[in-house]
C-alpha cells in the first residue's frame, strides 16, 4: 500500500510527522502511539483502515520519531493533546482517534477538556485516566534504563524489547532502525530524553483525566491487553462508572502493547467499533 508522509504545524512552532494511508476523501482516523514508540507501531492497523475505507494518519508525538523536538521541552500532558487538536482540525470532519497509552491519554484530555467536538469518536488502547502504578512503574524503568547510554548494537535492542515485551526476539533488525536513533556508533531510542521530566514532576494529573473522561459524549471503545499490568480489572471498572457509554473489550494474550501483542485481533475490534458507529450514524 502506498503511503504518503506528510508534516502538520503542532502547537507551539513543533512540526508533527505523520504516515497516511488511504484515500484523503474518506472518514479520517488519526492514530496516536504511545510513550516512547512512534508512529511505525500502527502500520499493520493503518494498512488496514485504508482498505477498510477509512484515510489513517498515524504521526509522531513531539519529542518522538520524526517530529521536532521541543526547543522549550513542554512535554506535559496539555501540550500532546494540543498537537492532537491541531492535526484534528486539519480535516474536513472531526476525525476518530485511536490512542494508545499516552496517546489515549491526549484524547481523552482532547475531548474532554479542549473541544467537545473535535473528535467523532475514541478508541483507547489500554490506557485510562487512573492506571496501576506497578505496572506504570515497569514501563518507565524499561524506558530510562538505555536513555542516555544507549546501545552498542541492534541485537542489543532486541534482546531488551524481548525482554520486556515477552514476545519472541525477531531475526530481522532492519525494522528497528525507525525507532531509533544511530550516534558514535551507538543506537538510542527516538525520543527526547527530556520528555521524561514532566511526568516526574506529577504533570500527568490523574484528577485532570478523569473530570475530561466524565465529560466525554461521543463513542468510546476501551482495549485492554488482558495480561497488562497498567490496565487492570479495577481501572476498567473506575473507567465504566466515569463513561457509561463506553464500549469494552479485552484482548487475550496481550499485555499493554496490545497492537503489538495481537495485531489482528486488535484491528478488527477497532475496524468493527468505527463500522457500527457509522452505521449508527446512516
Amino acid at each position: 500500500m502506498e503511503v504518503t508522509r506528510l508534516e502538520f504545524a503542532g502547537e507551539d512552532g513543533v512540526t508533527l510527522v505523520a504516515d497516511a494511508y488511504g484515500d484523503p476523501g474518506h472518514p479520517p482516523v488519526i492514530l496516536a502511539h504511545g510513550g516512547g514508540q512512534t508512529r511505525h507501531s500502527w502500520g499493520g492497523t493503518a494498512a488496514t483502515l485504508a482498505e477498510q475505507g477509512w484515510y489513517a494518519v498515524a504521526y509522531d508525538h513531539r519529542g518522538h520519531g520524526e517530529s521536532s523536538w521541543s526547543e522549550d521541552s513542554l512535554y506535559d500532558l496539555a501540550h500532546f493533546a494540543l498537537d492532537m487538536a491541531c492535526l484534528a482540525r486539519t480535516f474536513d470532519t472531526p476525525p476518530a482517534v485511536v490512542g494508545a497509552s499516552l496517546g489515549g491519554m491526549a484524547a481523552m484530555l482532547g475531548a474532554g477538556e479542549i473541544e467537545a467536538g473535535l473528535f467523532s469518536a475514541i478508541v483507547l488502547v489500554d490506557v485510562t485516566p487512573n492506571l496501576n502504578q506497578a505496572g506504570v512503574e515497569k514501563i518507565f524503568q524499561f524506558m530510562s534504563s538505555h536513555m542516555h547510554t544507549g546501545f552498542a548494537s541492534l541485537e542489543e535492542v532486541a534482546d531488551a524489547i524481548a525482554t520486556y515485551t515477552g514476545r519472541p526476539r525477531k531475526d530481522d533488525l532492519s525494522g528497528l532502525r525507525k525507532n531509533l536513533r544511530e550516534r558514535e556508533g551507538r543506537y538510542y531510542w527516538h525520543w527526547d530524553p527530556k520528555f521524561f521530566s514532566p511526568r516526574l514532576n506529577g504533570s500527568f494529573n490523574p484528577d485532570r483525566l478523569v473530570d475530561a473522561a466524565k465529560r466525554i459524549e461521543l463513542p468510546v471503545l476501551l482495549v485492554r491487553g488482558r495480561e497488562s499490568d497498567v490496565v487492570t480489572e479495577t481501572e476498567v471498572q473506575q473507567f465504566m462508572e466515569m463513561i457509561p457509554h463506553a464500549q469494552y473489550i479485552d484482548v487475550d494474550k496481550a499485555r499493554h502493547m496490545v497492537a503489538g501483542d495481537r495485531n489482528d485481533i486488535f484491528t478488527e475490534a477497532v475496524v468493527g467499533f468505527l463500522k457500527g458507529i457509522q452505521t449508527e450514524v446512516a
